[in-house]
C-alpha cells in the first residue's frame, strides 16, 4: 500500500503552532511554565531525547491525540529515529491501545513518515 501526501501534516503543524502562539499571547504565564515543563521532560538525559519521542509517540497514538501523533512522529524523525524504530514503537502502542492506536498507526503515522521525508528532501 503507498501513501499519498496530503499537506495535512504541514497543515494540522501549522495549526498547532498558530493555536500556541494565541493562547501564548493570551496566557503567557501559564504557556510559559508549560513550555518549561515540556522542555525539561524532553531534554537529554538517562534516555536519548530519541527514546523520549518515540514514548511520546506510542503515548500519542494509545490517547488517540492526532496533533501529538503528527508532532512526536515529526520529532522521532528530527531525532533520527528509522522507520523501523518508529513502527517497532508503534506496536508496542497498538499492544496497549488495541484497533484505535493500530488504526492511527497504519495511516497517520505512516502518511506523516512518507510527507515529512519528502519536506526534508
Amino acid at each position: 500500500m503507498e501513501f499519498e501526501p496530503r499537506n495535512s501534516t504541514e497543515e494540522a503543524l501549522h495549526d498547532y503552532k498558530v493555536g500556541l502562539g494565541t493562547f501564548t499571547q493570551k496566557m503567557p504565564e501559564i504557556a510559559s511554565h508549560y513550555n518549561a515543563f515540556t522542555e525539561a521532560c524532553f531534554k537529554e538525559g538517562k534516555l536519548s531525547q530519541k527514546q523520549k519521542q518515540l514514548i511520546a509517540l506510542g503515548i500519542s497514538l494509545y490517547s488517540q491525540d492526532e496533533y501529538c501523533i503528527i508532532y512526536h512522529t515529526k520529532g522521532c524523525l528530527d531525532q533520527g529515529a528509522s522507520e523501523e524504530e518508529i513502527l517497532e514503537s508503534v506496536g508496542v502502542a497498538a499492544a496497549f491501545g488495541g484497533g484505535a492506536a493500530m488504526s492511527q498507526a497504519v495511516t497517520l503515522v505512516q502518511e506523516c513518515i512518507v510527507e515529512l521525508n519528502e519536506l526534508t528532501q
